[in-house]
């Protein structure tokens, strides 16, 4: 019988891995760079598994990006991809591509206790949709319904709807962004990039000098006490609260809310103390609405990659 493979591709890193019996084994991770195409990168993951060329019957991959037509161009790394080819060089009967944080969406689905910390409480509606929200490389936005014991995760691109403002500061905030680079997206402030782009802004408004260039040196410089630093992941906090709120009214999300990504757990516990869950509510008159819409921080490692087994077990039993 011939194996099933599941990947989940993201601008530096290629996670593969076997699916079988309805779960994943032999992961695997791959740096994009070192690999001239996808094919390449999968070729030298069946070699390590001892698969040889067509010995694999399905394959399903995670991608970021919107998934349509026959070519894909991979949003954060020089891949691209045409289905024909692929399916031609690996010797594969079938090829599913989902968009990453459709793929993310439906490995929520899969999650394990331990796997992720309370940031709201209240009792998720299975009824209703579930938002999944990621600050990582870029701003990841999904949908997760339950339709008649199947899942569906509603691609979109929801990361780069317009930053939010909620005061003052905020508005200053914005407007100093928007003098470097014109319009704000939410993703301008709420990615890896944008942490760092929060924190020039900031620096400028104050009239101070930065003293970090990286993501890792400002969540360090916060976790050590840092004032300014701790302000600005204080924001990006917020921020991240009001595009949440946002898209919680927006879908009717009281399936609850799924923070997912690498921003976040480096500061897990600035986070959990800090006022998001104040600007995620703070709705003027529908701000009523969110009492009791569960939030939770996820940490599950391979939710990615687990979400494209789900895609792909869902076609196979269909």
């Amino acid at each position: 019988m011939k194996a099933l493979l599941v990947g989940d591709i993201g601008g530096t890193n290629a996670r593969f891995a076997l699916w079988r019996d309805n779960d994943l084994h032999a992961v695997q991770v791959f740096a994009t760079a070192d690999y001239s195409s996808p094919e390449q990168a999968i070729e030298a993951y069946l070699k390590e598994q001892g698969i040889a060329r067509g010995g694999i019957s399905d394959v399903c991959l995670s991608v970021a990006g919107p998934v349509e037509g026959d070519d894909f161009r991979f949003t954060n790394n020089h891949w691209r991809l045409n289905r024909t080819a692929f399916c031609q060089a690996l010797q594969v009967q079938r090829l599913l591509m989902l968009n990453d944080f459709s793929a993310m969406a439906l490995g929520m689905t899969r999650l394990k206790p331990g796997e992720f910390v309370e940031v709201c409480p209240g009792q998720a509606d299975d009824a209703r949709p579930a938002l999944i929200i990621g600050p990582g490389t870029g701003l990841g936005v999904g949908t997760l319904l339950s339709l008649n014991k199947h899942w569906m995760a509603l691609p979109g691109e929801g990361g780069h709807v317009d930053l939010p403002v909620g005061n003052a500061r905020e508005a200053a905030i914005h407007q100093q962004i928007h003098s470097q680079i014109g319009h704000v997206s939410a993703e301008t402030v709420l990615s890896g990039g944008g942490l760092v782009r929060l924190y020039q802004a900031i620096c400028a408004l104050d009239g101070a000098t930065p003293q970090h260039k990286t993501p890792a040196q400002i969540t360090d410089a916060a976790l050590g006490g840092e004032p300014r630093a701790l302000a600005v992941v204080e924001q990006f906090s917020r921020f991240l609260g009001r595009v949440a709120g946002n898209n919680v009214l927006t879908l009717g999300a009281r399936g609850g809310v799924y923070i997912v990504g690498g921003v976040i757990p480096r500061f897990a516990e600035l986070f959990l103390r800090s006022g998001f869950a104040a600007s995620f509510a703070d709705k003027g008159c529908m701000s009523g609405y969110f009492p009791g819409v569960p939030v939770w921080l996820v940490t599950a490692e391979f939710s990615g990659l687990l979400g494209a087994g789900v895609a792909l077990q869902q076609v196979l039993d269909h």
